[in-house]
């Protein structure tokens, strides 16, 4: 069962910011993703981000402190800490986590876990919605071959997330800890085993979901992956699933994966979401990171209400609007569920009032 709703959109659930929307209004954006490093402790195979070539930059944390505050009075629900790099590597992450929760925000991060230590956990598990490991292996072989690290990164991952459960569990926290699994031919035959360690050491969910060809990416070994062939898995960890354990297995996405297919014909989730990458820049999308008709401004040069409202922003939103042929973008992008629901809330079929 998928409660947290990984396989699908939430935006059903902020109908004043959409209705506002699809009455033409300027709206600011439900959710952002935000990178505080660019460098990186793996270099995983799969890595969709490696063009950016894992740059040592860092946000500011003063500025970035600066924009938090404004975000959460404009109207921002969430952000999720990951991007280019490992989201851990910022010598204040603790600090970011905390401020970002006090300015009205709700926090996440994806990480790989191996730098989750107590000290960290300690200080930030009580001001986090959810935090998603990634460990693509059930064995210390297959997940440092995949992650291209050391084996012993396997076993302080393991390491950290028992403490983190026991600490949740301990102190009542409502964060929620998950595990993702990215299904490749490596790993296939471990993620049943990796389901139930899951299970055994307390945390909330395990999603397996599938690779995701990046347009700019250098990786292109998976591009050519068939879900199809791993559907069978379904049945068989739905068995591990509890009242306190989901298994979540992104079958949905899987297939939309296989078949390439999009139901939509243009890009109209932009408004609803942003990034700011390591160097501070605002992106209307992650996957042209680099492609400037994408870029609205930097967080050390302008407001963030400057950079929204700005006549960059607008002129990005207009030729995306007029010239992006999506044809070319990234197949299960992360606004692709979203971008299906604004779709047909935009075209509307037949029959409608017959609920």
């Amino acid at each position: 069962m998928d409660k947290y709703k990984i396989d699908s959109q939430k935006l059903i659930y902020h109908v004043p910011r959409v209705q506002e929307w699809l009455e033409g209004e300027a709206i600011y954006p439900i959710y952002m993703e935000i990178s505080p490093t660019g460098t990186c402790n793996h270099r995983c195979t799969y890595c969709g981000l490696d063009f950016m070539e894992y740059q040592p930059r860092y946000l500011e944390t003063d500025i970035l402190k600066e924009r938090l505050s404004e975000l959460g009075k404009l109207g921002l629900k969430s952000i999720m800490y990951a991007g280019e790099g490992e989201p851990l590597l910022h010598k204040d992450i603790k600090d970011i986590i905390k401020y970002t929760k006090n300015s009205g925000i709700d926090t996440a991060v994806t990480t790989n876990g191996v730098l989750f230590k107590r000290e960290i956990a300690d200080n930030t598990l009580g001001y986090m919605e959810w935090i998603k490991v990634g460990l693509d292996g059930a064995t210390r072989e297959t997940h440092a071959k995949i992650h291209r690290c050391s084996g012993d990164d396997f076993d302080k991952t393991l390491s950290n997330i028992i403490y983190a459960a026991r600490l949740k569990r301990k102190e009542k926290y409502a964060c929620a800890l998950g595990m993702q699994f990215l299904l490749l031919p490596e790993n296939s035959h471990e993620v049943v085993a990796l389901a139930k360690m899951a299970r055994d050491m307390g945390l909330d969910y395990l999603v397996v979901k599938p690779y995701s060809q990046h347009i700019q990416s250098k990786t292109t070994m998976y591009s050519s992956l068939k879900y199809s062939d791993y559907a069978y898995l379904a049945d068989e960890l739905a068995k591990f699933s509890t009242a306190d354990f989901n298994i979540i297995f992104r079958i949905h996405t899987m297939k939309k994966w296989d078949e390439k297919r999009r139901n939509y014909k243009h890009c109209l989730a932009l408004p609803f979401w942003s990034y700011i990458d390591a160097g501070g820049n605002v992106w209307g999308c992650s996957v042209y990171l680099g492609d400037k008709k994408f870029l609205y401004g930097n967080i050390y040069e302008e407001s963030f209400q400057k950079i929204w409202e700005g006549k960059k922003r607008s002129q990005s939103l207009r030729w995306i609007e007029e010239g992006l042929d999506i044809s070319g973008c990234r197949v299960n992008c992360r606004m692709d569920e979203i971008n299906e629901y604004l779709w047909e809330l935009k075209n509307l079929p037949e029959h409608v009032n017959f609920i």
